[in-house]
């Protein structure tokens, strides 16, 4: 088939981009940013567009498909043309559902959680050379692309995004991929830009799990009240067989975490509650497949998590620094306290950044009352100059530190993060950094290593 990516630079389009190259399919595709890692990637790949822009020319008879990303709008020059011509046009998750209808399609959907526990089932499945196509969100280690179609494997496996599928399909995009296997991690509040109250946003979650395929199974975490009152009150949890999941037993040791499950331990390297509750998730989904538990958990020794996942960045005996994609006030506030239950005898200096659209809204701020509260320093930082891009109304520090619940420093420089940090540095602590961005230019492994030497070089 011919081809053709409206927006083929995004991080998950490009990705489909890739993976239909090397199946065998004539891929083109445009965008008016392309920026790296896409970029080096597609050029790998022999389909980096020759320059950046919008080409209507590129669209004739000739072209199959369109795949459409978010990035694109509803008067892009290249999709008028195609609806012109008659050209089938497909968001990203609509094609991904043509491409797996003759698979059992396992979706992973939840607010938080959801890159980890795919990435969980993905490295279970390669340690145990279970064949399994997949999609990820997020770029992990081990793998050049986080999408793959074959021919042959029998399960696909889908991270479910809630988020909108494309420019003319407001749909959240995990209402498209009719799960034969569904889990649900728990529910908060996100995109409020798009879903404007909570019970609007609830009812996605709704929607979802009406969209199972008869005799279909739903893994939910049962710890989760949001998510058991669905399922408690769901008029089609009778054709579908509800499988619960929960925080397993285990003790935290010095040489990391030590799971407890059907009279076996199994050494860990991951840690926290919420990790915990995706790994047994992840082992119920494999379940399903055809894995069982032993196995699975015997190969999740090995696992140190999904990328910007609790990623460990420096450690000696006296320091360590962890980055992690934490942003929303549930996954800050579970973030945060497995950090310090992890290393109860450590300081936890913990900083996060507000980024997201939902994060800087003046009136969703409240939500993170006490999100921090496990941490010994707590730091939040935002960028004012973020704030009126994203052409929201304007917050102050006052505003942060009541919407926090007080007792958080609050920056709007970069350079206040790096003094507060080197204020608070010391031996036996541990640095927390969370964001779905980087502070605005700070490099987290420079910083890890100069941290690390500055401690070592004062004892």
């Amino acid at each position: 088939m011919n081809i053709h990516f409206i927006a083929i630079g995004g991080s998950a389009m490009h990705n489909l981009a890739i993976a239909l190259n090397r199946k065998g399919h004539h891929v083109t595709g445009s965008d008016d940013e392309i920026l790296d890692p896409s970029k080096s990637r597609l050029n790998r790949e022999g389909i980096l567009p020759e320059a950046e822009g919008w080409f209507p020319d590129k669209i004739n008879t000739q072209v199959d498909a369109i795949i459409l990303g978010m990035h694109a709008r509803e008067d892009n020059p290249e999709l008028l043309k195609a609806k012109e011509l008659g050209i089938p046009v497909y968001s990203y998750p609509e094609y991904l559902y043509e491409a797996s209808k003759d698979k059992i399609r396992v979706v992973i959907g939840g607010s938080h959680g959801k890159t980890t526990i795919t990435s969980m089932i993905l490295h279970a499945a390669k340690s145990l050379n279970f064949p399994l196509d997949y999609m990820v969100g997020a770029q992990l280690e081990g793998y050049d692309c986080m999408v793959q179609l074959t021919d042959t494997a029998k399960y696909m496996i889908l991270e479910g995004d809630e988020y909108l599928s494309s420019p003319i399909d407001r749909r959240p995009k995990f209402h498209l991929y009719k799960p034969n296997i569904a889990l649900l991690s728990g529910i908060a509040w996100d995109h409020i830009n798009v879903f404007p109250t909570f019970d609007n946003y609830v009812n996605q979650f709704r929607i979802f799990i009406q969209s199972i395929e008869p005799n279909g199974r739903l893994i939910f975490n049962a710890n989760d009240p949001e998510i058991t009152t669905l399922v408690h009150e769901s008029s089609t949890i009778k054709a579908t067989q509800a499988i619960p999941y929960e925080t397993p037993s285990f003790e935290v040791t010095e040489e990391g975490t030590c799971l407890h499950v059907n009279g076996n331990t199994y050494p860990l390297q991951i840690f926290g509650d919420h990790n915990l509750q995706n790994l047994m998730g992840a082992m119920r989904v494999s379940e399903q497949m055809g894995i069982n538990a032993h196995d699975f958990f015997t190969a999740m020794s090995d696992f140190t998590g999904a990328g910007k996942r609790l990623q460990k960045v420096v450690e000696n005996d006296s320091f360590v620094m962890f980055k992690d994609f934490a942003h929303s006030p549930s996954k800050l506030k579970a973030t945060t306290a497995a950090v310090k239950q992890q290393y109860p005898t450590k300081k936890l200096i913990a900083c996060m950044e507000l980024h997201t659209f939902s994060s800087l809204k003046k009136e969703f701020l409240p939500h993170y009352k006490d999100a921090m509260r496990a941490a010994d320093f707590p730091l939040v930082y935002f960028n004012p100059q973020v704030v009126a891009h994203k052409k929201l109304e304007l917050i102050s520090k006052e505003d942060v530190s009541q919407g926090f619940g007080g007792g958080v420093f609050v920056a709007n420089q970069t350079q206040e993060v790096l003094d507060f940090i080197s204020s608070k540095i010391q031996a036996q602590c541990v640095l927390l950094m969370m964001s779905s961005g980087n502070f605005d230019g700070i490099d987290f492994e420079s910083l890890g290593v100069q941290l690390m030497e500055s401690i070592d070089s004062s004892k």
